[in-house]
């Protein structure tokens, strides 16, 4: 019978407590990126640059050429990474969002094409099963008393199967440096009873901190808000704890598919079929350690 102790994906209570924390450890915490407010500011991808002393990205801050986009994805020097994508819509009367603007918006002329731009800032999802902890041989990576996911650079020994465990894509080796990075939600502020740097610098609170399960109902709440404006491709993205990761601790709403935010459909913890796997190989094993003893005992006869 399969346990919580030895799951590797699906629902999972409390991932503080199976990682061996006590039960009067703190709550989960976590964020919720709310797309829909996101301006494309970048003072989170500045506060954290800020914050964690990173480098600077190795080109320069580049714009890639087709968007207002300057690093592209996330990386071992850039924690929060904020996209722009551009899109081509029908016409249609403009929808109130909440954002903070200097008055409403101007609707579309009538029959021509309109243009929206969707904006969000990505980071690591922390998730409740994560394959980059099973994989890690040295102990670098380790799940935190909030439940947040943190990487020890000072032991990690740069083998790089965090980097290809990882669904999202998000923890990368730095160049010159060979060890991983990515975000720890400010695991050093979390401990002095500060919120993260990219949450407190955001203008428009498109980036939410908190408590996780505050952070889902608020975020129900702000989907079926935005259903009722008329919006009805709002959506969760890894906001379910029955989804393949067990649900992240770092989700988020969007305004249109995963993919056109470069987001994984629908993703899995990639360790999630190891224990069937150790299985079959031992049986596989089994099988031939029989096979020899047999063709050894038919020699000797």
């Amino acid at each position: 019978m399969t346990t919580d102790a030895n799951r590797l994906s699906g629902p999972l209570a409390d991932p503080s407590s199976d990682a061996g924390y006590p039960e009067s450890h703190p709550p989960r915490m976590g964020f919720f990126t709310d797309t829909s407010l996101c301006i494309g500011c970048k003072a989170c991808q500045v506060a954290c640059k800020e914050w964690n002393l990173l480098p600077p990205e190795p080109d320069g801050p580049d714009l890639l050429g087709d968007s207002f986009d300057n690093t592209g994805a996330l990386s071992a020097d850039t924690w929060r990474h904020v996209a722009f994508i551009e899109q081509k819509v029908p016409a249609r009367q403009p929808v109130d969002l909440g954002m903070p603007a200097l008055g409403p918006p101007e609707p579309d002329t009538p029959g021509e094409a309109g243009m929206r731009w969707l904006m969000a800032s990505d980071v690591c999802k922390h998730c409740t099963h994560a394959a980059c902890l099973d994989v890690c041989p040295t102990g670098s990576l380790f799940r935190t008393e909030f439940g947040t996911v943190v990487v020890q650079e000072d032991i990690c020994n740069g083998c790089g199967y965090c980097v290809t465990a990882c669904p999202y894509g998000v923890l990368d080796l730095r160049p010159g440096d060979g060890r991983a990075f990515k975000c720890t939600l400010c695991y050093d502020r979390l401990g002095a009873g500060q919120e993260p740097a990219c949450a407190q610098a955001c203008p428009t609170d498109s980036i939410q901190f908190g408590p996780l399960e505050e952070l889902r109902e608020r975020a129900d709440q702000r989907v079926a808000q935005l259903h009722g404006r008329g919006v009805p491709e709002a959506r969760l993205y890894g906001r379910d704890p029955q989804d393949g990761v067990g649900g992240d601790g770092a989700f988020f709403l969007l305004l249109d598919e995963p993919e056109v935010y470069g987001l994984p459909p629908d993703p899995v913890v990639t360790t999630r079929d190891l224990p069937s796997m150790w299985r079959h190989a031992a049986v596989a094993a089994l099988g031939v350690a029989a096979s020899v003893a047999l063709s050894f005992a038919g020699r000797r006869r």
